[in-house]
C-alpha cells in the first residue's frame, strides 16, 4: 500500500530559498515519522488478534478510515470512471471500497508471517505453468514470475516457498523511509532475497538469477520512460524489464496471480503457461493482457489506488 514519504533530494522543492526547502523537508521527514508510528502502533494491535479477526480488521480500517484520509478512494473511483465510462456510479463505488478493503488485508497480512506462510503452504498450485516452472527448478534453469498488485502476490510466492522454491524479489523502496525498512523485513521473512529498484539492488538481482533462481517482479506501476503499450484499453508507461532480462538469461517468463476468495482470507494460486520468447514489447503486451483479464473478471482484486495512467 503506497505511503507518503521523503521526496528525494532535489524534488519537490518550492522557490529557491534553501532555508525554506529545509523547512519543508523537516515538517515532511516529521509528517513521515508521525504517519509510521502511527501505521506502526496500528500494526501491533492488530497482531494482538487472532488472524481472521486482525485480517478484516485491517481491511476495514483502511476501507473506512485511510482510504478516504488518503485519497486513495478517490483516486480508485477516477481510476475506474476513465477506465470504464458507462460502470455506473454505484458499481465504481463499490469496486474502489472493495480495492481499498483488499489493499489493507494485503499489507497486515504481509505482517502476520508465520500465520500467513502456514495458511499459504496447505494452498495448490494450479495452471499450466506448474509443472514448467518445476521442470526449471529442477533444471537449474532461472525464472522470472510476473504479477501485478492483484489479489496478495505474496500469497503465491508464500506457496511456491513452502514447496522449496528460494523466490527473490525487486522492489520500489517507499518515499516513506521509516515505514520502508521494516516492510522490507516482512517481505525478507517470506524466504528469498529482496532487492531494491536501483543499480545496487538490480546486480544482486541479476545474480541470483544467473545463478538459477527464481525471482518475482510486480509490472504494473507507472514507470517514468517505460514502453506505452495497452493497458485495459488505454496507453500505459510500462517496463520491459523482466522480458529483457527473460531474453538476456534464459528464463521462464510466468504470469502468476494470488486470487483472494470470497471468505477474505484464502487464495487461488494460479501458475499461468509461460510467456513465449519473442521480443520485450511483445512479451509485455502479453503480460498486460494477462493482468486486464484478470481485472476485467474480478476489478475489486486489483489496487485501483495506483497512478496507473499518468
Amino acid at each position: 500500500m503506497p505511503l507518503r514519504g521523503v521526496l528525494p533530494a532535489g524534488q519537490g522543492i518550492i522557490g529557491t530559498d534553501g532555508a525554506m526547502a529545509r523547512d519543508r523537508t523537516k515538517r515532511q521527514t516529521l509528517a513521515d515519522f508521525a504517519a509510521n508510528a502511527v501505521l506502526r502502533l496500528l500494526i501491533r494491535v492488530a497482531l494482538l488478534l487472532p488472524y481472521p479477526l486482525r485480517v478484516a480488521l485491517f481491511g476495514w480500517v483502511t476501507r473506512r478510515l485511510v482510504a478516504p484520509f488518503a485519497g486513495y478512494r478517490a483516486r480508485a473511483r477516477a481510476n475506474l470512471a476513465m477506465i470504464w465510462p458507462d460502470l455506473p456510479p454505484a458499481e465504481r463505488v463499490r469496486i474502489a471500497d472493495e480495492a481499498c478493503e483488499n489493499a489493507g488485508r494485503t499489507l497486515i497480512e504481509n505482517y502476520s508471517t508465520r500465520d500467513f506462510m502456514a495458511r499459504m503452504a496447505a494452498l495448490p498450485l494450479t495452471g499450466a505453468g506448474v509443472d514448467a516452472l518445476a521442470g526449471a527448478k529442477a533444471a537449474g534453469r532461472p525464472a522470472i514470475l510476473v504479477s501485478g498488485h492483484f489479489g496478495n502476490y505474496e500469497a503465491a510466492r508464500a506457496a511456491l516457498v513452502a514447496r522449496g522454491y528460494l523466490i527473490g524479489g525487486l522492489y520500489r523502496p517507499m518515499r516513506n523511509a521509516f515505514f520502508n525498512d521494516h516492510y522490507v523485513r516482512t517481505m525478507e521473512a517470506f524466504g528469498g532475497p529482496v532487492f531494491p529498484q536501483g543499480p545496487r539492488g538490480t546486480a544482486g538481482f541479476v545474480r541470483h538469477l544467473k545463478a538459477g533462481g527464481q525471482l518475482v517482479l510486480l509490472f504494473d506501476q507507472n514507470v517514468v520512460g517505460g514502453a506505452i503499450l495497452d493497458f485495459l484499453g488505454h496507453p500505459a508507461a510500462t517496463a520491459l524489464s523482466a522480458a529483457e532480462l527473460a531474453l538476456r538469461y534464459d528464463a521462464l517468463l510466468v504470469p502468476f496471480y494470488a486470487t483472494r476468495q470470497p471468505d477474505g482470507l484464502g487464495f487461488a494460486i494460479e501458475i499461468e503457461a509461460p510467456v513465449p520468447p519473442s521480443d520485450p514489447m511483445t512479451m509485455t503486451q502479453t503480460l498486460n493482457d494477462s493482468l486486464a483479464a484478470r481485472v476485467r473478471a474480478t476489478p475489486g482484486q486489483w489496487f485501483w489506488i495506483h497512478r496507473r495512467w499518468k
